[in-house]
């Protein structure tokens, strides 16, 4: 038996510069940080006792004999791709809901390529696991996604993460001092606002329009650069949470679809009760929404959106890690 946890993740700034059909022509890149809450993939081998070869248990249980008949797009191709030839039984869990923005899709595929991988005896990197997902997603599965959450999910941390024409990404981590890096985690808010549609549809609309958001995409580009400015800074860390809002505000424009009215209806409630910015997560349309909140408006925040469900977080640093290894066990 091999358990994979890997975390979801947070994105501040920089999202849309991450898509290939951006970064091929203009530089990309996103500021973003894993949280303590996770995807778990669980792998055995599985005994060849039952009718059928491998089982796959997710939102359905599939039990199937050949793995070109699995239903899950990203556990048929994982398995295609790593030539896994024998049964398995993969299990996922997750700490929060697939469609709501944190990055699960891509903390799921990375996950099972971890998880495979470990289940033939093979200890891949961080950055092998992130370029095989994007590959994956992007190539094989012929998904309208980005390129930021796989290399979030397998190394983990607050990061910068650069994208260039090649298909290359560096990774830069954003070392802040503790009480600085303490104060934001202890500033930031995230609410359950609903399911979001399918976050391809979304994203497809969004990569259609790239070569007419040009102006805006350079801008949220910049951002990346200034919010990481002020927070090696000194000053208040309020100038913080309002680049969040001109962040969101130019992500609306993007497309009519990325927002809706409730969502909007949500975020001026907070920023009415005190909030100085936030944005939603992910493509849009709904899932889970992020607040910039000082210590002393938080209870009027909370109070103002308490239809909603809070998730408390924290930031973490370890990304996709092997968290139980027993490979011959199941066999």
């Amino acid at each position: 038996m091999i358990i994979v946890r890997t975390p979801f993740r947070v994105s501040f700034f920089g999202g849309g510069t991450d898509y290939p059909a951006w970064f091929h022509e203009q530089p990309g890149a996103v500021l973003a940080t894993t949280i303590d809450k996770y995807c778990y993939i669980s792998v055995r081998p599985l005994p060849p006792f039952f009718e059928h070869t491998s089982r796959i248990v997710w939102s359905q249980i599939e039990a199937v004999r050949d793995h070109a008949e699995i239903r899950h797009p990203a556990v048929r191709e994982a398995l295609a791709v790593l030539g896994i030839p024998g049964g398995v039984e993969l299990h996922h869990q997750g700490d929060l809901p697939a469609r709501t923005g944190i990055g699960s899709s891509s903390a799921f595929t990375v996950g099972v390529l971890h998880a495979l991988y470990a289940l033939q005896g093979q200890m891949v990197s961080k950055a092998r696991l992130a370029r095989e997902a994007i590959h994956l997603e992007q190539q094989r599965l012929k998904e309208n996604v980005g390129s930021q959450d796989q290399v979030l999910a397998a190394f983990g941390g607050f990061n910068r993460v650069d994208f260039t024409a090649d298909d290359a990404f560096q990774v830069t981590p954003v070392a802040l001092r503790p009480d600085r890096l303490a104060a934001l985690e202890h500033d930031l808010l995230l609410f359950f606002t609903g399911f979001s549609r399918n976050a391809s549809e979304i994203a497809k609309a969004q990569v259609e329009l790239t070569g007419h958001r040009g102006s805006e995409l350079r801008r949220m580009y910049e951002m990346v650069e200034q919010a990481i400015a002020i927070l090696d800074g000194t000053a208040s860390l309020d100038e913080f949470g309002r680049l969040l809002d001109e962040g969101w505000r130019l992500k609306r424009s993007l497309t009519p679809i990325i927002s809706t009215p409730r969502i909007d209806e949500i975020y001026a409630a907070a920023l009415a009760a005190g909030a100085l910015g936030g944005k939603l997560l992910g493509a849009g349309a709904g899932g889970f929404m992020v607040l910039f909140v000082r210590s002393e408006h938080q209870a009027a925040v909370r109070a103002r959106l308490s239809s909603l469900l809070e998730v408390p977080f924290a930031f973490e640093r370890a990304g996709s890690q092997i968290v139980f290894y027993e490979p011959g066990r199941g066999r």
